[in-house]
Parts: C-alpha cells; structure tokens; sequence
C-alpha cells in the first residue's frame, strides 16, 4: 500500500506529539509499504534527518491547518500522490477530500467548551468559526473508513454525538514519553507542592482548583502550587487574577525540567471537566508521582485505581482531598505507587503503532 500521513502539525504539542510517535515507530516495525508525508517547509529538515527508510518520501507544502487553503488546495497535493490510503491525525480534514482515509479524533471538547475569549474574532465571527469546526469534525467522522480514538470514553462521545456506528471507532491508547531518571540530574527549584501541567483552556478547570488550593494553603505555609504550560492568553489572565507568592505560573518546560517537577512533586493534579486521554497523568504514573484526579471518564480509564479522584465541580471536595492526601501521603505512596508504575507500562507507542498499521492494512477490504 502506498500511505499518506499529514504531518503538518509535527512540531506542535498534543496532535504533534502524537503523530510523531506513530510515524517514527511505524518506521521501525513496517518494512513493505510505502509512505508520504505532507509536511511544512519549515519542519522539512528535521524529519528528514529522522526518515532514513527509501520507501518513505516527504512532500513540502506550506498549507496551514483550519485554512481555507487547507479544505481547497491540500485535496489536489494528496492526490497527486496517487495514495491508497490517507490517515489525518487530526480532525481538519479537508471536506472536499474523496479518497479511503483514516481519521484520528483525540477529543470533542469543542463540542463542550467555548474558548473565544482568547480569539482575535469578533465573538459573532468566533462562534461562525466554532460551528465549522464542529461541521468539519462532523464531515470528517462521516466520511472516514475507520476513526481512531485514544480513549473508550471519546468514542462514547463521537457515537453520542457525532452518530458514528461503534464498529467504525477503533480505541488505540497513547503514551508517555517522558523516561525515569535520577532526580538529582538537573536543579530541584522547589519543594513541597503540588503539579499541574497542561493547557488553561475552560474545561481544565483550574480556577476551582486554584480556589481550592488556596484555602489548604492558608493552613501550611510552605505549600506550593506549580502549573506548568505555554504562558498563553489563558494562563496570562490566571496569572493576573491569583497573584500570589504560593501559586507559580512556572511557564513552558522542557523534557529535563518537566521530569524533575514530576519526580519532586507531592503529587500531579489534574482537575479537569473533560479529556480525550490524560496524557500528565499517565507521565505521572510512570515516573513514580502520585496522582489526584478528577472523577471523569477518561481519566479514570488511564489510571484504574491509581489515582484519588475528586469531583471537578465542587470545590470543597478537591479542598478535602488535598487536605486528608497531605495528612495520608505516606500511605497513599505506599498503596499506589508501584502498581500505578506497573499500569503505565502497559501503554507503548510501537503498541499503538502496530494497532495503527493493523487498521491501515484492513481498511482497505472494508
């Protein structure tokens, strides 16, 4: 089969990290067909130097995702490349495009949280632009010979409401890519606090627990909150609204920064509304770090019962979480921190790009 694979998003967190994984490891475990990547000129270099198979060949196009180009002219680029099937890692899927392709869906949070605030649009011209985004993902489910989704509970949500048929959705988990190392390696910054990392987007949820932090904060001085993520509109306006020497708005960090915070941590937090997968959570877990969760679908999916789960929306119950999980901690690390280490060794990226290759290969007698 010739393949073709839209890379556009490589160097972009979230979808980035994903199709990375997929590409990378499918290079390694599939010697007999061949592949295309749609990539930007300015990602070129760098997966060239990572493509070292004859078979793979890497197309330079300079179309931009949720572009009008996008759903244009990218149809007419894939095609010229006579491919028997097209995988989208992500739902922007061109509507006029009318060849077999596969379609990964990671979310439908969308469908659930606004976030034009943070746009430049009118908020009129924000909401045009939110419901053709719900349209394209709607299109592209429909279309698409099978959907690949990171979680049982997302594909519960397409079924619910995108109407797609169960035996159309293939569940592959992802993986952390964060490896153990000594703790010593690097600068330990702070102590005693509490993780987060992720986005600030509505349905992370962070100023109940920011509220909730707080009133365990005023009861142990030395405590700290540590969020860690892009400093974007949202984190900006968090930033603005808690100023507080307890709460530290830690930035962007690299691999190496990122796997001291975790290993150092009392715990991870993860307080959101809604996730496809749980990606922290599961870095987390393998890297020995206690977890404290929201009650949600998804991330109890990842962690089993590896985690102490709260409910997102009530602030007193994350405040008494916190609060009986300082009080207990020895015990909860006793209980949970080998067999969540153990679970999340069962989740591999050469697993899910085998399950991946598995459903390339039998799409096609669909």
């Amino acid at each position: 089969m010739r393949i073709g694979i839209d890379c556009r998003l490589w160097k972009q967190t979230g979808v980035g990290r994903y199709t990375r994984n997929i590409v990378l490891n499918l290079q390694k475990i599939d010697q007999k067909n061949r592949y295309v990547l749609f990539v930007r000129s300015e990602d070129y270099e760098g997966i060239k130097r990572r493509i070292n198979n004859p078979k793979w060949k890497i197309v330079q196009t300079e179309i931009r995702w949720h572009s009008l180009s996008e759903q244009l002219k990218f149809p007419t680029i894939i095609r010229r490349e006579k491919l028997d099937l097209m995988h989208f890692p992500y739902f922007s899927v061109p509507i006029f495009y009318n060849r077999p392709y596969i379609v990964t869906i990671h979310d439908l949070i969308i469908n659930h949280f606004s976030t034009g605030k943070a746009s430049t649009l009118a908020y009129p011209l924000y909401i045009g632009k939110r419901e053709l985004y719900k349209f394209v993902i709607a299109k592209a489910a429909k279309k698409a010979i099978k959907i690949i989704t990171p979680s049982n509970a997302t594909k519960q949500e397409i079924m619910d409401h995108l109407k797609i048929a169960e035996n159309k959705i293939d569940v592959i988990y992802e993986a952390a890519e964060l490896h153990s190392q000594n703790s010593s390696v690097g600068f330990k910054q702070y102590s005693h606090y509490f993780l987060y990392v992720g986005n600030a987007y509505p349905h992370k949820n962070l100023e109940t627990l920011i509220r909730a932090f707080g009133r365990i904060a005023s009861e142990q001085n030395d405590l700290k909150l540590i969020l860690v993520g892009q400093k974007d509109y949202f984190y900006q306006r968090l930033q603005k609204e808690n100023q507080s020497d307890k709460i530290i708005f830690y930035g962007k960090a690299n691999d190496k920064e990122l796997i001291n915070l975790y290993q150092n941590a009392i715990a991870l937090v993860t307080p959101s509304l809604m996730e496809g997968f749980g990606l922290p959570v599961l870095e987390a877990m393998s890297l020995r770090c206690l977890v404290l969760a929201s009650g949600i679908p998804a991330l109890k999916e990842i962690t089993a019962d590896n985690a102490i789960y709260f409910n997102p929306q009530d602030e007193n119950d994350i405040y008494l979480k916190l609060k009986d999980f300082l009080e207990n901690v020895d015990k909860y690390r006793e209980e949970k921190i080998d067999k969540a280490l153990k679970k999340s060794q069962q989740f591999s990226w050469e697993k899910a790009a085998e399950q991946t290759l598995n459903i390339y290969e039998s799409s096609l007698s669909l």
